[in-house]
């Protein structure tokens, strides 16, 4: 494990570092030697834009599907409720968080255009849905990093509703609970948990640091065999 210091002192700091130094491969791969080894996302949550890069912390959202907008017969005063509590939860985004969604079926698109123009407005860092997004156009206008399975645009009124948020939700077997890092690149979405984030940031720093040395040994004619015996990176 590299003898990397922390760097940094807050929050900012450490994502501007991840968004000019690293790549969510190299935070993976220090993950999988903390033992944390089923930390990504499934590979059909990708980036609207290749160009995407997200960090921030995690704001869960728990979503459930449902088969009319608004019932009439109901043992549930939440299901009178459009959306159900989405609004609240969208509301109550804080600076630097991303907007994690899980728990629905892939019916229906679970962020679109203007909540992402809310979410700019609170300064979110982004959002990533376990199903669809839409008003693709207007999401990508507005730059905002956006990952998920892609457009869709059949809408989310009367097929589901958030049933609560800030509490922990999974995706395909991947735990995430408030506070958890999120970090996305055109190659995946990355859950850091916060008992391992210095180590796992520290380590994926000097890794990087370290792999500039294997490709200037590799550009120079080191063979890789060679290079792995060297730098013990590869």
């Amino acid at each position: 494990m590299s003898s990397t210091k922390k760097t940094w002192k807050n929050d900012k700091e450490l994502f501007s570092i991840a968004k000019s130094e690293l790549f969510v491969a190299l935070v993976g791969d220090i993950l999988d030697t903390l033992g944390y080894q089923h930390q990504f996302l499934p590979p059909n949550i990708k980036p609207l834009n290749t160009d995407f890069v997200l960090i921030g912390r995690a704001m869960p959202v728990l979503e459930a599907d449902v088969f009319e907008e608004s019932a009439e017969n109901t043992n549930n005063p939440m299901m009178k409720k459009p959306f159900g509590i989405m609004f609240e939860a969208l509301d109550d985004l804080k600076e630097d968080e991303v907007y994690i969604c899980s728990g629905s079926s892939p019916r229906y698109a679970l962020w679109g255009g203007l909540m992402s123009t809310r979410a700019m407005k609170l300064k979110a860092s982004g959002a990533v849905l376990h199903g669809y997004s839409r008003d693709t156009n207007e999401v990508l206008s507005l730059n905002f990093p956006t990952f998920s399975y892609g457009g869709y645009a059949q809408d989310q009124g009367p097929r589901g509703k958030v049933i609560d948020y800030r509490v922990p939700i999974e995706i395909e077997g991947t735990r995430i609970n408030p506070g958890d890092i999120i970090y996305g690149d055109r190659d995946g979405v990355i859950i850091v948990p916060k008992a391992v984030e210095e180590e796992a940031f520290m380590g994926a720093i000097g890794k990087a640091r370290g792999e500039q040395l294997v490709k200037k040994a590799l550009e120079e004619g080191m063979s890789t065999v060679d290079a792995y015996n060297k730098f013990g990176i590869m």
